[in-house]
């Protein structure tokens, strides 16, 4: 005989409001082995705690009913209430009678009825309980940091200096991301090398920190505290324990090609180093486009290095590292906008993204700071910002906003006039400005700058002469315009990393339907995953401007910092379990883990005649399992559960509902 008690919660009116309280109280006293029923109005307050501590005691209470909110909410709540009172954690249930029952029902004899038959389900589910106890497990004191981007680098600087150390894997040759491709920032027009660089200097130069460009994550394994992580480290060809970055090789070498940091405006060599302010400032070989990899002939790097520091024989590397968190800060990219055959974009010169404005107007970029048009280095007059081209368009680019365009295209106007007294008109569908001073960033766009803003689309731009012609409709005077311009900038949505959803799966995390990895609570989780001990940071999570990319960089660290701060860690008991003699060990359930839990080991038993056989069945890493419950759907023995959803659990709810 079991001793249950209910305790039902108002939530104010969250609940009362479409929930007879006392119906419920009374019909949750008739059920099978409910010794106590009592009511409160907040029952996560402390004095509701204080009841439910009290009540175990005094009525010798051996399992409990919350009948409240999600418990997504409260349930660590409740557990550690009863755990106060003596009782063991998981011998709690949770009825969900506020988001199941009364936010979502309008009458409330319905709302009221539906919270009987949950609260039920979770008596007879609690009925079933058995204790069960957490484990523990070392972890490891390092962090590993997948993009070298203001999000990684933030993180990384923000786990150095809590004194852990961390490593920071980036696949291009140099730290730095989209922000070291940027002139100037919104709303307060810094120089973006003038507050990146230090940033970089500083991770480079932190004894805590290691720099691991040019290499890519291959491999995870492990769990939260004992990630094993496979990087691949691409061969630069180049010995940097020799190289001083003195540019002499690059000087030299004769093969040139465009550059990918430049967006294709500019060109480099095929030793090069992406941009001035690069860190590491030691070059790399690009194997593909190199005259010697692809001739055998040349070696003019090799023959004009005074350190010796080429070396073509060099391969990739393969390092095996041991880490106890993981952040993912791996950045969005910049959408083409190709599919917009109107906009001539690829098709005439003069038309051209934000990010390739970007580079023309930086002072490192490919005219070093002078805006000229890149069909004829003309200085250009009047220039037409397009906003939204593939952002919250369904049909042709991402349905999402992407956040940073209305600003970085006030930017731009702002630049264009300060710089080079350009008129630039914006056509636009709405102007978001949700930021601390992003409005009167854009007012100043506006007043101060002479920017003329045209609410509508632009249906076709075409050449006319040497200029372009950009159709469209002023929505506001009800009427068609058409602007002649010299050159054209396309406010291009922000979209995830090509390989971001083989990253994902690498890593055993989710993402969404466009690619960006996906949080575990949008808003009490918003940066960690539902992979234990690996975090998220930036805009790889979805479009973020610079200082929420920070912000969000450090609160990741703090996650990861609180992780590696602790000795051991305690993990969830409600994971998978094998029944080893029903398994039949077909492994259905190896591929079906999100989490890469499941994998299969050999036992040995005895046989009818005293034989020893060996066999193999499935296994679980309990640490690794999140407890999902897809490997129980996948088994066709069913010797895979989940502790505590159990078959007979899930039998004795139904039967509950079914009364």
């Amino acid at each position: 005989m079991r001793r249950v008690g209910v305790f039902v919660c108002w939530c104010g009116s969250n609940i009362a409001g479409m929930v007879d309280i006392e119906q419920v109280k009374a019909a949750a006293a008739k059920m099978p082995n409910v010794v106590y029923v009592e009511d409160n109005k907040y029952t996560c307050s402390e004095p509701g705690q204080a009841a439910i501590q009290k009540a175990i005691k005094e009525q010798n209470l051996d399992r409990v009913v919350v009948a409240a909110c999600s418990p997504r909410m409260h349930e660590n709540t409740f557990r550690r209430t009863v755990s106060g009172a003596g009782l063991n954690a998981y011998l709690l249930e949770i009825a969900n009678i506020r988001e199941h029952c009364s936010w979502v029902h309008p009458d409330k004899a319905a709302g009221t009825k539906k919270a009987v038959d949950l609260v039920r389900r979770a008596v007879y589910k609690v009925a079933k309980n058995v204790p069960l106890q957490r484990a523990s497990i070392d972890v490891t004191k390092k962090a590993l940091v997948i993009g070298g981007g203001i999000a990684g680098i933030q993180a990384a600087l923000d786990i150095a200096d809590a004194g852990q150390p961390v490593v920071i894997v980036e696949k291009t040759p140099s730290i730095g991301g989209h922000m070291a491709q940027l002139d100037k920032t919104f709303p307060t027009l810094d120089c973006s090398a003038c507050i990146l660089t230090p940033k970089m200097v500083d991770a480079a130069q932190n004894q805590n920190i290691t720099l691991m460009t040019w290499s890519e994550v291959e491999k995870v394994e492990g769990y939260i505290g004992n990630f094993t992580v496979t990087i691949r480290k691409k061969a630069r060809h180049i010995d940097t324990t020799k190289c001083t970055g003195c540019g002499i090789c690059w000087s030299k070498c004769p093969a040139k090609l465009p550059s990918e940091f430049d967006l294709g405006l500019g060109q480099r060599k095929a030793i090069y180093v992406p941009f001035p302010q690069a860190i590491p400032n030691k070059p790399v070989i690009d194997e593909k486009n190199c005259i010697y990899f692809k001739t055998g002939k040349c070696k003019a790097c090799q023959i004009f290095c005074p350190a010796g520091a080429i070396a073509f024989d060099q391969k990739d590397e393969l390092i095996e590292e041991k880490f106890g968190a993981i952040i993912v800060a791996t950045g969005y990219e910049q959408w083409d906008p190709s599919p917009y055959g109107e906009y001539g974009y690829g098709r005439y010169k003069d038309v051209i993204t934000g990010l390739e404005f970007e580079r023309l107007v930086n002072a490192s970029g490919p005219t070093e700071g002078k805006i000229k048009r890149p069909s004829d280095g003309k200085i250009p007059k009047d220039v037409v910002i397009i906003q939204c081209v593939g952002s919250r368009d369904e049909a042709k680019g991402i349905p999402y906003c992407s956040k940073t365009c209305c600003m970085y295209s006030a930017k731009h106007a702002i630049l264009l006039d300060e710089k080079i007294h350009a008129h630039p008109y914006v056509f636009y569908m709405d102007v978001r400005t949700p930021g601390k001073g992003y409005e009167e960033f854009y007012k100043r766009a506006t007043e101060e700058h002479h920017a003329t803003y045209i609410r509508g689309r632009v249906s076709k731009v075409y050449q006319k002469g040497d200029k372009l012609v950009c159709l469209g409709e002023d929505t506001l005077l009800g009427k068609k315009v058409a602007v002649e311009a010299d050159m054209v900038i396309l406010a291009s949505a922000m979209v995830h990393q090509p390989a971001a959803s083989k990253l994902a799966q690498t890593l055993g995390i989710s993402y969404d339907q466009n690619h960006f990895y996906t949080e575990a609570h949008a808003k009490l989780r918003p940066v960690e995953t539902n992979t234990a001990g690996i975090f998220l940071a930036g805009a790889c999570q979805g479009p973020k401007d610079i200082p929420e990319t920070v912000a969000q960089a450090s609160a990741a660290a703090s996650k990861a910092i609180g992780l590696l701060s602790k000795a051991k860690l305690e993990t969830e008991p409600l994971v998978a379990q094998v029944n080893e003699g029903i398994c039949s060990g077909c492994l259905w359930c190896k591929p079906i883990c999100p989490y890469k839990a499941i994998d299969g080991k050999v036992i040995k038993e005895r046989i009818a005649g005293g034989k020893t056989i060996e066999r193999t069945v499935a296994s679980v890493n309990a640490s690794l399992c999140q407890g999902c419950g897809a490997c129980t759907v996948a088994c066709r023995t069913g010797a895979m559960n989940v502790l505590g959803f159990t078959n007979e659990h899930i039998l004795a709810e139904v039967d509950a509902l079914c009364l």
